[in-house]
């Protein structure tokens, strides 16, 4: 696509199954984009510490944990040629945190692709820290890799409703579907919350539900107009925006969605619906800032 010349789907590489898996998903995206590959293991100086023997000093832990990074490297390398031999592939250690070094990479890239946990994560979390981090102040959109495949499934797309901000990840969304040729499911919800309770009971649904898909529908045609192949469903429900989207990416390929929804703060770096849809997502989960288009 013109958006991504010169750009490469970046790739966040800690010897982790999880960033194994990332790396698969990415290389495969990749061929269907005709863009570049390039893995990234960070090494933090915080890192070098003479634990155990002292006098080996810094220096030697250094090179420790650069071959480290090096192995991890060269494995992500041949799973990524095991899912696309023909992708340029470019790797790289890069000293500094792993958040940091992936938001500096996010600046040049068409995606960021991490896993869902990396090393050493606690079994109780449902996703890293990094991954966190990094989905919720990146400049480009960031993939978390989760959950499973579903080759031909629709990409999901969660619309607000409000606009400007929902066209980042409409255009990340119709753009993943005319690449994969799958068909795009737009999910939007309506919520009650801010009406008078007094006033609920005589809401009509039906009326309700109509309007609200109009209002979807509104949303989506000038992008079915810039994608005519994609087919577009459209799936409204009552509150409960994370639910739906969760529910919606049991057999989906993706699901998309922006930073920030529906009464989001601006001083919150990525509002509570994505961060739940990340957690709990039966497919690999898309996160797009509301920037995002400016960048691309």
């Amino acid at each position: 696509m013109s958006s991504d010349v010169g750009r490469a789907v970046v790739v966040g590489v800690d010897g982790s199954d999880s960033a194994l898996d990332a790396t698969r998903w990415a290389a495969a995206e990749a061929a269907r984009r005709g863009c570049g590959l390039r893995l990234v293991a960070a090494v933090a100086h915080t890192m070098f510490r003479p634990i155990g023997v002292p006098q080996l000093g810094q220096e030697y832990q250094r090179r420790v944990w650069e071959r480290a990074a090096e192995e991890h490297l060269t494995a992500a390398v041949a799973a990524a040629q095991d899912v696309a031999a023909g992708v340029d592939v470019q790797q790289e250690v890069r000293a500094g945190e792993a958040r940091m070094v992936l938001h500096s990479e996010s600046e040049r890239a068409a995606l960021v692709v991490l896993g869902s946990r990396g090393r050493g994560g606690f079994t109780g979390l449902l996703l890293g820290s990094v991954a966190i981090s990094v989905a919720a102040g990146a400049a480009c959109p960031v993939v978390v890799v989760r959950g499973t495949r579903a080759p031909g499934g629709p990409v999901v797309v969660g619309v607000d409703g409000h606009g400007a901000a929902d066209e980042p990840a409409l255009l990340l969304a119709f753009e993943e579907a005319a690449l994969r040729g799958a068909p795009l499911v737009a999910v939007h919800t309506w919520s009650g919350a801010v009406l008078d309770p007094f006033l609920v009971p005589t809401l009509d649904p039906k009326a309700v539900l109509a309007e609200e898909e109009q209002l979807l529908e509104e949303r989506v045609a000038p992008w079915r107009g810039k994608y005519p192949a994609v087919e577009v469903r459209l799936a409204v429900a009552f509150d409960g925006a994370a639910r739906e989207l969760v529910t919606h990416s049991e057999g989906a390929g993706l699901v998309v969605v922006g930073s920030r929804g529906l009464g989001s703060f601006s001083g919150l770096a990525m509002g509570s619906v994505s961060q739940a849809v990340l957690h709990h997502a039966a497919c690999p989960v898309a996160v797009v800032r509301p920037d995002a288009a400016d960048h691309r």
